[in-house]
């Protein structure tokens, strides 16, 4: 009996109905071969499944509290930086008696302060490798992007949350040094939560399909997916694990899964892609407003500038629930692409108005420009919080196969956390040197991000882990990639035969001459005729 058609089950019609189908148009054709095959595939479920269940909820909730941890400790630093108590004890006293931060003072403080997470947490450096990587191998093809989105749009809740309580202890214990310590302290709370919550979840169906647990894999997707576990959705993404695990297996030390990983076909070019773009997200400019903003709004004249941080967070938070939508609604690329246009257009107009309007020297002169650069700063926020911020995650999670996921994924991150680092330390001494005109910096680097996604990032709307890695495998050209039709799962095998990465198959997968039929069953073909076999529309 033939493979049934993968391609044709991809794509999720969306309404605004609280359920999602899936097209199998290979049960509509006629034919005595395709009326066995009707026959045969009534042992499984085709019934339309909810679009969110309590479990995927509770998933992309409490998982993502470790990007609550994440942000939270972010929006602390921007309040600290204008304490009273927090300036005694580390800043420099002028000879008026005053204290202040030095440039070399305040970049080292904010830097370190970031990098105090590495022994904060060890913990949460492993988070931000870890949710997005548990959420994209758990959650269903159709919210994936959604929820591995609502990682970010913790540490936007965190982030809002740490300026309200800077807000909150400044006004109340202005003098005191818990002023600065109550926050710093409170961020111990939420590590509690997850450690606790997380034991409540199973480990990835991935993970214990590559461990044999195969039927804990079916239980744990069924849970996810609201379905039972004779649903077709499953059973057909289980059968495109399967493959891809039997091309993946016979795994060496851990020492030489490392060093193969980078000759391991398109994964150099892949960790490449996904540091860069981690980069890039950091080089929008949107912390240069997070951990600056207290400072760099009082020098627009604006009185309170721990409202206007509250402010921002906010509209930063409440945005990113949009963000959510835009990525399963748009996809990837077609987002980050409009994201990039409007945050450059955006840092163009604030760099200039800083620049040449405001009075650096007496900012209540120019108010009007002031205010200017506060809507400005609220419009990239928007783009910002929508697309860059969510969705680089939503790809970097989804850019490797499952045997390097987690170490490919490592680098990505450290990535992100290099150039955080780098802009807390040198942002003080750009902007000495350079004021406002530093926002041209990130104007272009908004406009180069654009270009990436659009040159080198494949789109994973509505598609299966083990699909994107396919077509990173075949190359096929990223401003393509929406139109590419998924080959059945023993053609997905094939390629990664024809790749070079085909090795001795795991306990229970398909040997090295049988393919998937689709019905948990296998029959004998050759690798060069399921080759000949796999179309691609480009």
């Amino acid at each position: 009996m033939g493979a049934f058609d993968a391609s044709k089950l991809r794509v999720p019609r969306f309404d605004f109905s609280n359920k999602v189908s899936y097209d199998f148009p290979e049960l509509q054709q006629n034919g005595s071969d395709d009326e066995g095959r009707r026959k045969s595939l009534q042992q499984y479920d085709f019934s339309p499944l909810p679009r969110v269940n309590m479990r995927s909820f509770l998933m992309g909730v409490l998982v993502s509290m470790g990007g609550f941890i994440f942000g939270y400790d972010t929006g602390q630093i921007s309040g600290f930086l204008e304490m009273p108590d927090f300036l005694r004890r580390f800043g420099q006293r002028g000879a008026d008696g005053t204290y202040a931060f030095s440039t070399v003072r305040s970049g080292l403080i904010v830097g370190l302060m970031m990098m105090g997470r590495f022994v904060a947490g060890l913990g949460v450096g492993a988070l931000s490798l870890l949710v997005p990587m548990y959420q994209a191998e758990t959650g269903p093809r159709h919210i994936r992007g959604a929820l591995i989105s609502t990682y970010q749009l913790f540490i936007t809740f965190g982030i809002f949350l740490a300026a309200c309580f800077n807000y909150a202890t400044d006004r109340h214990q202005h003098n005191s040094v818990a002023s600065w310590r109550v926050p710093l302290g409170v961020g111990f709370v939420w590590p509690v939560i997850l450690a606790v919550g997380i034991l409540f979840f199973p480990e990835t169906p991935r993970f214990v399909y590559r461990k044999g647990n195969h039927d804990e894999a079916r239980r744990t997707m069924a849970k996810v997916y609201g379905a039972p576990e004779n649903h077709y959705s499953i059973h057909a993404e289980l059968e495109e694990i399967k493959s891809k695990l039997a091309a993946e297996s016979n795994q060496g030390s851990a020492i030489q899964e490392f060093m193969e990983m980078f000759y391991a076909p398109r994964m150099a070019y892949r960790i490449a892609l996904g540091m860069i773009l981690q980069m890039f997200q950091q080089l929008t400019g949107a912390n240069y407003f997070f951990y600056y903003g207290t400072t760099i709004f009082q020098s627009t004249g604006i009185n309170n500038s721990y409202v206007t941080q509250m402010i921002l967070n906010g509209i930063n938070f409440g945005v990113t629930f949009y963000g959510l939508y835009i990525v399963e609604h748009y996809g990837r690329r077609k987002s980050l692409i409009a994201g990039s246009t409007w945050m450059f257009i955006c840092f163009l107009i604030f760099a200039s108005v800083g620049h040449f309007s405001l009075d650096r020297e007496t900012p209540s002169n120019t108010p009007a420009a002031g205010k200017a650069m506060i809507v400005f700063a609220c419009f990239f926020i928007f783009g910002f919080a929508t697309t860059w911020g969510p969705m680089i995650w939503t790809i970097g999670a989804e850019l490797y196969p499952s045997r390097y996921r987690a170490r490919a994924i490592s680098f990505t991150v450290a990535s992100n956390w290099l150039w955080n680092f780098l802009l807390a330390f040198f942002t003080p001494f750009i902007t000495k040197d350079i004021d406002f005109r530093y926002g041209y910096v990130f104007a272009g680097c908004n406009v180069l991000g654009g270009l990436i996604v659009y040159f080198f990032v494949i789109e994973g709307q509505g598609r299966t882990l083990e699909e994107i890695d396919t077509m990173y495998l075949e190359k096929v050209p990223p401003w393509n990639s929406k139109n590419w039709i998924a080959p059945p799962p023993e053609e997905l095998d094939a390629i990664r035969r024809k790749a070079g990465t085909a090795e001795a198959p795991v306990d229970g997968s398909l040997g090295a001459g049988q393919v998937s039929n689709g019905l948990g069953t296998s029959d004998d073909a050759a690798v060069g005729d399921v080759e000949k076999k796999a179309e691609h529309a480009e």
